[in-house]
């Protein structure tokens, strides 16, 4: 006689078939959230495309024809002639434009850092540290055109400074009108004017180092000195990051203060990289030539910035 038994139960886990409706539905969530999230960013994603990828593409198409920007139709495909033209033989974007902005960026850079270290170490020992701040930072929110003008006054012969060199006996000076001169001068008035932000960022990295490591360093009987270059200065390494990286990116591409103050000359001699291209597109019709010149520029700050970035990694600063 056969019997028949009912199928014994295992305990054992769910089969394949079973997960995969969850797994399914897993994915549809995620799917669904996706959706959702790039509908958010729908807006934005517009605008970088209006705004940026279809301006930068253009530019590109640009700078490998020839078009003097007016009828679309015009554009003369001609390859990397605009590039070539740049650096060929008698060419003036290498030198003087190319080097004028690299000194201009170079010399802003260095004079708004000292300035900004060294007000900001004042600062901190003053009473009212906010309004010293506020008084800092005011050329900032003034505009460039009112900054420009004030200092082209200022520099004239019959001006503010030859009035206080001639006031101690010196000679008066053709700040603008002298070749040597034009550059330096402008770059005083760029870091005058970015000195402001400077001085912040300087102050809250000030503000940030422990004051152990002062008392410290006082107890071993460290002078002001030492203090400075052993303690302050390291500890500061984040904020000269950022102040060495804008302001020399603010450098490489100023433009508005040189064309207020001297348009460029005399001759070549305060003409950048920024200018050219104004000149080259607005002045001469040559979009191609400007558009070139703004992708070697983009060059350049990419690769000032990726040096100034390693070298601060290479002293310890984990940017």
């Amino acid at each position: 006689m056969v019997s028949t038994l009912a199928p014994e139960t295992t305990g054992r886990a769910p089969g394949p078939r079973s997960a995969a409706p969850a797994v399914d539905g897993r994915r549809r969530a995620r799917r669904r959230q996706a959706v959702v999230a790039y509908l958010f960013l729908a807006p934005t994603l517009l605008f970088f495309a209006v705004f940026l990828i279809l301006p930068l593409g253009f530019a590109l198409l640009l700078s490998m024809s020839r078009w003097a920007g007016f009828d679309l139709g015009d554009i003369d495909p001609v390859g990397l002639d605009n590039f070539t033209g740049l650096f060929a033989a008698g060419s003036t974007f290498l030198a003087p434009i190319l080097s004028n902005t690299l000194l201009f960026a170079l010399g802003t850079v260095a004079l708004a850092l000292a300035g900004s270290v060294l007000v900001a170490a004042c600062i901190d020992r003053l009473r009212f540290q906010g309004l010293w701040r506020t008084l800092y930072f005011l050329p900032i929110v003034t505009t460039v055109v009112a900054v420009g003008n004030v200092w082209k006054y200022m520099y004239e012969p019959g001006g503010l400074v030859n009035g206080v060199l001639n006031a101690v006996g010196l000679d008066s000076v053709a700040f603008l009108q002298d070749p040597d001169t034009a550059l330096p001068s402008v770059v005083v008035v760029q870091a005058w004017a970015s000195v402001g932000t400077a001085i912040l960022v300087m102050t809250a990295g000030l503000k940030s180092i422990p004051e152990s490591y002062y008392e410290a360093a006082a107890l071993d009987g460290a002078g002001p000195v030492t203090v400075f270059r052993r303690i302050t200065l390291p500890l500061l390494r984040p904020s000269l990051l950022f102040v060495c990286v804008t302001q020399f990116i603010t450098g490489l591409q100023s433009f508005a203060l040189i064309i207020v103050m001297t348009k460029g000359g005399p001759g070549d001699a305060t003409n950048v990289a920024a200018l050219e291209m104004y000149r080259q597109a607005f002045s001469y019709g040559d979009w191609g030539t400007a558009s070139a010149a703004a992708f070697v520029l983009f060059v350049v700050v990419l690769v000032v910035t990726l040096v100034q970035l390693w070298i601060f990694r290479r002293k310890g600063e984990d940017a």
